[in-house]
């Protein structure tokens, strides 16, 4: 069977702050201690009673759980950054978000929502990757996430380069059929090839298509921008019937009128969230692979996010945060928040 790593830590924190032995996921002799059905939730501890240095390293120190068996949504890592073009490092990216995770609270005010009061929800440590073989590690993610959708959790990736939504995508297909999906992105990442490599965090979407993963009518790629080879590098996109929305169409607005008519673009058949932290100019997220000026902000990035209220959505991944590049741990604070943003708007969470 195949095995994953914890969350690179020895302990798992039980709601209100004990403790439980964590095992590698998908454990065949382990059994989860919990169903979504025997309540009470899985909770974050709180910060009044118990020190944020406190605890595990786990997404919002939720219990690292062995199986996706119970849960109704799980935080993932894929920390693999061997498909990047230039700048590495994104291999450290989980744990960072992990690390910055410890500042964020149970519900959100903005919204109304209280994830934590409708859903089971855990932290399932990382894929196991090959950082020697790319093709491999697609393999093993493909096959993480049968596993963890096969047990009707909907997965949050903590990425890891932009690589890895291949095989995600790949997963979600099996169960779903081709889906919708929200890129949000400074690049369309629909490259054919590199090096004369079909395979790297430039092409996942082009590889998508070549296998029908991708309900093309209702593909949306929002933040594109930067220097090209060409004078029209969207050609692809578009001609697929992808929405292109550039960055500079993004300046200086709201983008809730956008995710309006990204809303009904959807409907309401499965769709997936794909947030590269690159979308977001450098001024706010310089911890990235490729950072390109002029970016979207983050109250822009909470507005595409939040806009998904009321979709189906079946997953989603936070990709291409860098570490090394980020030494105040801003990139990694930013994704985190965003992480649990996405967590707020999925099916099922309850608002008031």
């Amino acid at each position: 069977m195949l095995r994953l790593l914890g969350a690179g830590c020895a302990w798992g924190l039980e709601a209100g702050g004990g403790v439980r032995p964590a095992t590698a996921l998908f454990d065949p002799g382990h059994s989860p201690s919990r169903r979504a059905s025997d309540g009470p939730w899985n909770q974050p501890p709180s910060s009044e009673f118990v020190a944020r240095p406190v605890g595990v390293c786990s997404m919002m120190r939720l219990p690292v759980q062995a199986s996706p068996e119970g849960l109704d949504a799980a935080f993932v890592g894929v920390p693999l950054d061997i498909g990047t073009s230039n700048r590495p490092g994104a291999r450290f990216g989980p744990r960072r978000i992990r690390e910055e995770s410890v500042l964020l609270r149970t519900a959100n005010p903005s919204t109304g929502a209280l994830p934590f009061q409708s859903l089971m929800v855990a932290d399932l440590g990382d894929v196991n990757v090959n950082l020697y073989n790319l093709q491999d590690s697609c393999r093993l993610i493909q096959e993480a996430y049968q596993r963890i959708i096969a047990a009707g959790c909907i997965p949050l990736t903590l990425g890891g380069d932009h690589t890895i939504t291949y095989p995600i995508l790949q997963a979600m297909a099996k169960k779903h059929g081709p889906v919708g999906l929200l890129h949000v992105d400074a690049h369309t990442d629909t490259a054919d090839k590199a090096l004369g490599e079909k395979l790297y965090h430039g092409t996942p979407f082009r590889r998508c298509m070549d296998e029908g993963l991708l309900d093309c009518k209702r593909v949306v790629q929002i933040g594109i921008r930067g220097s090209s080879m060409t004078l029209d590098p969207y050609t692809y996109s578009r001609s697929k019937g992808f929405r292109v929305v550039l960055a500079e169409d993004c300046w200086m607005k709201s983008l809730v009128p956008l995710m309006g008519e990204v809303r009904q673009q959807m409907g309401g058949k499965p769709m997936y969230i794909s947030f590269d932290i690159d979308s977001l100019d450098p001024a706010y997220a310089p911890g990235t692979g490729t950072p390109e000026i002029a970016g979207l902000t983050p109250s822009q990035a909470l507005e595409i996010i939040r806009g998904c209220q009321g979709l189906n959505v079946v997953g989603c991944d936070l990709v291409e945060v860098s570490p090394p590049y980020d030494p105040s741990g801003n990139t990694a604070l930013l994704a985190a928040n965003l992480l649990f943003e996405m967590l707020c708007v999925l099916p099922k969470v309850t608002t008031v």
